[in-house]
């Protein structure tokens, strides 16, 4: 009799919700075993018996050749007693006990469903929510674990007949595809208009709905996150209208298209710029704008106002693909406005009662539907720096995916920021970056983190014991957790030791070496109580010592002068000891009155905290050059500096020119080395002056500011032996002096680690905040201090 053995097969990571039963159970019965798989909340459990060597072949190439969507982080087996029995089965799913699963970020629709959406003979032609196991919407409809129907907001559409026949066929694409649906039972699109909103019955919604954005209407769309605004990006008044409803400033709009050839001529797309369009994330990339993009009357001008970029998604769900329409609809436009759902600084809306009321003011109408989102998640942005992706906001598409760490950690929440928050859950090897939360002003944001952990807590299992916060006392990230923390410790991180620890996690440093951290952005609270923002630390996760800042400036009346770039300027000029001359631009954009007070409030030191922020520095240099003198939106200065630097750095004088002064430490030297940029101001003025074009001043400044980061990292080399350089902080979004730095560091001999999957900006900071906690040897309550100036804005 030949021999039969039985094992037993755990399968942990991204296992659920990706068709991963269904390839169990296509390999096992080609391989001829018995059998069974089911879900748990720690993975995917099958137990396999058949002839040695059959069983052998299932487990040994079980990860390998896993479905698309799968991330397979382990496979565990072992004997387990032969039970006889014929067949191989899925059988009914089994709750119960910690979650150690882990769910698929939301993905766009395949192409086996877009067929089929464009194809009158299929039963889900023109179906707004048509979906199969290796798409649709995942995390944002999960209610609990283990991942089934009953656990969706799916679980109260019944399933028809042939959905139901599909769902139980092994050899059916939508074999046990949670999300599965089809036009006889549900979800349902609905578009509402008027006031109050009521339901137009008979239309067709998305074709009313076309109709309404090339009539120039404003429509509030339901997506997989979230609600979007959207509206015709060449009709000039709908764009300015939408702009001044949402209350947006200048701030760029993201744009969507049906496909690449749509915008191809408007933009610089390359083969890692398209990868990104076209994957299954479909992030909003940012893309360089072609010259002469703009006279082409495809993007009307208020849709990104100074910028260098475009910012481009493609269609990722059935309805926007059926909102810009199948081959042979009617025309309507072309290239659709596509923001966030809400007023400026607030969440996104998700409820659709709530979306009638906060969108009220906003939208002329709704296309909605009735499948619940459980789960906010905002889009992702990236952009391509140095043929890689660097990601600025993660979000969907990534969020809930796990980052795998150096080092194994307790279970911890670090808080993150107060912009750009995303805070981070850690256990062992593995860290949770939440979605995109937004800013902690408003208190709907803190809402949103409140239930934005305890979902990601539910569903992976991690009940935090340890805490980590931002030092800054008054940062409201900090406050919401120190609130909530009971018994347990609340570990305060330095914001810029936070950064580069989030680069070094990124990278899989394991902190046995310190690193050159070169940590710009616009603020962090420093160990003097100073506004610290352009520093370099020598940092390992235990701790730092700082080796080098910018000289410290005055910060004439806080956020006042973060949205007044001239305000930076003139202090940044009086500390160079340079004039306020009527003929600089910085000097001509101050208001007579205001620029009085304003030499008042430098001379007597008035709510003038010191800083030695290196995106303060852009905005200075920004207005000094004429480039931006008011900023509607967080680094706009700094935006339209590098926008300006881009077209003057072609040609050879761009290089050297401007160059900073280094000043030796206190105390006999051993104190930090000072970067003074007196010299590079009084370049930029005799430029100015000369009549420079702004472009080439722009481009000089940031290649000496690249040149400075490169002499500091050969100095802390020289003096300590390190030869790796961490660039993090928002400033290093810039990828003008990320790609600069970058290529200087390595000419000099230095290894280089930049972001890529994780911000470079505050929404990576949590990351940081969890690997320093972990290290810490004691973890103290953090008490209150001295706030600086009361400005948390970054660059």
């Amino acid at each position: 009799m030949e021999a039969v053995q039985r094992r037993r097969v755990v399968v942990r990571g991204v296992v659920q919700g990706v068709g991963f039963r269904p390839y169990v159970y296509t390999r096992a019965t080609g391989l001829g075993l018995a059998g069974h798989v089911t879900n748990t909340p720690e993975g995917v459990v099958a137990e396999v018996e058949g002839a040695p060597a059959a069983v052998a072949a299932f487990c040994e190439r079980l990860a390998a050749e896993a479905p698309p969507l799968a991330v397979v982080d382990a496979v565990d087996h072992h004997e387990v007693p032969v039970s006889g029995g014929a067949g191989f089965t899925i059988v009914a799913s089994r709750s119960g006990g910690p979650a150690r699963t882990l769910v698929s970020p939301d993905v766009a629709t395949c192409a086996d469903c877009l067929a089929e959406l464009a194809d009158p003979a299929d039963r889900r032609h023109r179906h707004p929510f048509i979906t199969c196991t290796h798409c649709g919407p995942r995390f944002t409809i999960v209610t609990g674990l283990p991942y089934d129907r009953a656990h969706t907001t799916m679980a109260r559409f019944p399933m028809c007949p042939d959905c139901a026949r599909e769902y139980a066929d092994p050899a059916d694409r939508r074999f046990h595809a949670q999300p599965v649906a089809c036009p006889a039972c549900g979800p349902r699109l609905r578009l509402l208009a008027g006031s109050p909103p009521r339901e137009a019955h008979g239309a067709d919604p998305v074709a009313e709905a076309r109709r309404l954005l090339a009539d120039g209407a404003v429509l509030a769309v339901k997506g997989l996150g979230g609600y979007h605004l959207a509206c015709d990006a060449a009709h000039a008044g709908a764009v300015a209208e939408l702009r001044r409803r949402k209350a947006r400033g200048d701030k760029p709009f993201a744009l969507m298209a049906r496909e690449p050839a749509d915008i191809e001529h408007l933009v610089h797309l390359g083969p890692a710029e398209r990868d990104l369009l076209t994957g299954p994330v479909r992030p909003i990339v940012l893309l360089r704008r072609s010259p002469g993009a703009d006279a082409q009357g495809l993007v009307a001008d208020a849709v990104a106002p100074g910028s260098p970029d475009l910012g481009v998604m493609l269609p990722y769900t059935p309805v926007h693909h059926l909102l810009l329409g199948l081959r042979g609809d009617p025309p309507g436009p072309r290239l659709l406005v596509m923001t966030s759902g809400n007023l400026s600084g607030e969440p996104i809306v998700t409820d659709d009662t709530e979306a009638l009321d906060r969108l009220a003011r906003l939208a002329d109408a709704w296309l909605t539907h009735d499948r619940p989102i459980h789960v906010p998640c905002d889009d992702s942005v990236v952009r391509v720096c140095d043929g890689e992706a660097l990601t600025l906001r993660r979000s969907r598409g990534h969020a809930p995916l796990p980052l795998t760490l150096p080092l194994s950690v307790p279970a911890t929440l670090a808080a993150g920021g107060d912009l750009k928050n995303a805070f981070c859950l850690g256990e062992g090897r593995k860290a949770w970056l939440s979605a995109h939360i937004g800013d902690m002003d408003d208190l709907a944001t803190q809402y949103a983190f409140e239930r934005a952990e305890q979902q990601l807590e539910s569903i992976t299992g991690v009940a935090p014991g340890l805490l980590a916060v931002d030092r800054h006392p008054g940062y409201r990230s900090g406050r919401l957790v120190r609130g909530r923390a009971g018994a347990r410790p609340v570990l305060g991180v330095q914001h810029h030791h936070a950064h580069i620890a989030s680069a070094m996690a990124e990278h899989g440093w394991d902190g046995t070496r310190k690193v050159i951290g070169i940590a710009f952005d616009g603020t962090g609270y420093g160990d003097d109580g100073a506004v610290w923002g352009g520093e370099v630390l020598l940092a390992d996760y235990a701790g730092y010592t700082r080796f080098a800042h910018l000289a410290y400036v005055p910060l004439p009346g806080g956020d006042a002068a973060v949205h007044r770039p001239y305000r930076m300027a003139l202090s940044h000029l009086r500390a160079a000891g340079l004039g306020w001359d009527p003929d600089l631009p910085c000097t001509a954009a101050c208001p007579p009155e205001e620029l009085r007070l304003l030499r008042r409030q430098l001379e007597r030191n008035l709510h003038c905290v010191p800083t030695s922020s290196m995106g303060r520095l852009f905005d200075a240099v920004s207005s000094l050059a004429g480039v931006c003198h008011h900023a509607g939106y967080e680094a706009q200065a700094a935006i339209e500096l590098e926008g300006a630097a881009l077209a003057g750095s072609s040609g050879t004088q761009a290089d050297g020119g401007y160059a900073f002064a280094l000043h030796p430490g206190e105390q006999g030297g051993e104190g930090p080395v000072t970067a003074d940029p007196a010299p590079v101001l009084a370049a930029v003025v005799a430029d100015v002056r000369a009549g420079t074009p702004k472009a080439l001043i722009a481009a000089r400044f940031h290649a000496a500011v690249a040149e400075l980061v490169g002499t500091l990292a050969v100095l802390a080399r020289e003096r300590h032996g390190l030869d790796t350089v961490a660039l993090t902080g928002g400033v290093f979004a810039n990828t003008v002096l990320s790609c600069a730095c970058a290529r200087l560091l390595r000419e000099r001999g230095f290894t280089v680690l930049r972001h890529h999957r994780v911000p470079p900006n505050d929404g990576g900071l949590a990351l940081g905040q969890l690997m320093v906690a972990a290290r810490a040897p004691q973890h103290p309550q953090q008490g209150e201090g001295h706030v600086p100036g009361g400005t948390r804005q970054s660059a």
